[in-house]
């Protein structure tokens, strides 16, 4: 019989939006006098839909799992779904609103960069910290210390205040010492997109030995499905709140997949708000829609051809715009330019028809982006836009005599046929 390393027994964990205590003392104060007031909230970011103060969010809704010791355990779903919610009261972070968690071991996590690092202190004092948090002994932390530095390559920074880390340099400690001290049950929520690809690797490697041959439980989320199929045996689901599969990671991450592409032949983006990373808002996009097309479903060799619709908000030079295709798994398989297109004056309501050639994209499913940016005198470029695009899916028609394409051995992107330019016998 399997060792259980967690239990969970109908958790939920609920929020009520807009509560005071949310924020600082100083915003918390301004919300309550507008609140007695009858006003807007002063605190809102601009652009952004106020919540009835006081309402109820549901993050989690009753959720019941079993995960055994020496499982590796990939979860993902959408954003909100309820994976990081799920791994904070697993950390201990918070407390569920109901239901129980119970552990057979000591826990390790790493919910974001850093986590539990004093930035004053050294790589060194951090390390013997961290372990302390952990639960470990100063002698116990000193047996793998070596250990934990080398594989962080962080030998010539050990004894530097970790202020002056990058975030590379922060994970890859961060990382090292979740990884590598006594702790039981491991969880680690996206941290291993920050580092470098090399890193990356040597950190799944590391996981799938904690799993496989320490018999530790580890419980992963990522949006990159790649990295689950590499370190978990099991999948699960999230989908507002609720785990919708538990099982085989093939067919969770399909499920995923399904839920997460939307076959709509036009987009409304007016009422999205604009990602707060884009600071020069100089145009709002309004829409977009596939050009004489009933469906999203393109033969091979047919191009999309896509109308976006926007209002410029000042006066606008040279825009340029790109077109980022993703697989339905998310991995960025490349992407399109259209160069200093447009110029046009505040308060203009334009439209521009885009034909993008995508004969080189394998049959599959996709995911597009649409991102407008200016090409300032010194040769950098500013986003002024960027939305999730349209979703499309592309067709095969296998001609006699040639082999269906498989996606999973030769790839998303399929190149122009190989020429044959000589062909001689050579004796023997």
């Amino acid at each position: 019989m399997n060792e259980v390393a967690v239990k969970i027994e109908n958790v939920s964990k609920e929020y009520r939006l807009g509560a005071i205590g949310g924020t600082t003392l100083r915003d918390d104060l301004q919300r309550l006098w507008a609140k007695l007031l009858k006003k807007e909230d002063p605190t809102t970011k601009i652009g952004t839909k106020n919540v009835k103060l006081n309402e109820k969010f549901l993050a989690l809704d009753d959720i019941s799992l079993q995960v055994n010791k020496g499982e590796a355990v990939g979860i993902i779903g959408h954003n909100g779904a309820g994976k990081s919610t799920l791994l904070k009261l697993l950390s201990r972070v918070t407390a569920p609103t109901k239901g129980t968690i119970s552990f057979n071991g000591r826990i390790a996590s790493m919910l974001e960069v850093g986590t539990g690092f004093h930035p004053e202190l050294t790589g060194r004092e951090n390390v013997y910290m961290n372990g302390a948090i952990l639960g470990m002994t100063k002698e116990e932390i000193a047996k793998k210390f070596d250990e934990i530095v080398a594989f962080a390559e962080m030998e010539k920074f050990i004894d530097t205040p970790v202020k002056r880390y990058s975030s590379g340099m922060y994970v890859k400690l961060a990382f090292a010492v979740a990884a590598h001290l006594d702790s039981e049950i491991l969880i680690m929520d996206e941290v291993l997109a920050v580092g470098d690809m090399k890193f990356q690797q040597k950190c799944l490697g590391k996981m799938k030995d904690a799993a496989s041959r320490e018999s530790r439980t580890v419980l992963y989320v990522s949006h990159n499905m790649n990295t689950i199929r590499q370190l978990c045996s099991r999948c699960i689901v999230l989908d507002h709140g609720k785990i919708i599969f538990d099982g085989d990671v093939e067919k969770a991450i399909q499920l995923y997949i399904e839920h997460n592409m939307d076959y709509n032949t036009s987009k409304n983006y007016e009422d999205i708000e604009t990602p707060p990373w884009i600071t020069k808002n100089d145009i709002k996009l309004i829409s977009a829609e596939y050009v004489d097309k009933q469906n999203c479903s393109f033969e091979n060799g047919e191009p999309l051809k896509i109308r976006l619709k926007w209002k410029n908000n000042c006066d606008i030079n040279n825009l340029n715009a790109r077109f980022v295709v993703y697989s339905s798994d998310d991995t960025r398989i490349c992407a399109s330019f259209a160069y200093n297109f447009y110029s046009g004056k505040a308060g203009d309501v334009s439209q521009a028809d885009f034909l993008i050639n995508i004969s080189a994209l394998a049959p599959g499913d996709y995911q597009c982006y649409y991102v407008m940016f200016i090409a300032n005198e010194f040769g950098t470029n500013v986003d002024v836009e960027y939305v999730k695009g349209l979703d499309f899916s592309v067709k095969e028609n296998v001609k006699p005599g040639e082999l269906a394409w498989r996606s999973n051995i030769w790839g998303k992107v399929r190149l122009p046929k190989a020429e044959v330019i000589q062909i001689e016998n050579i004796d023997s």
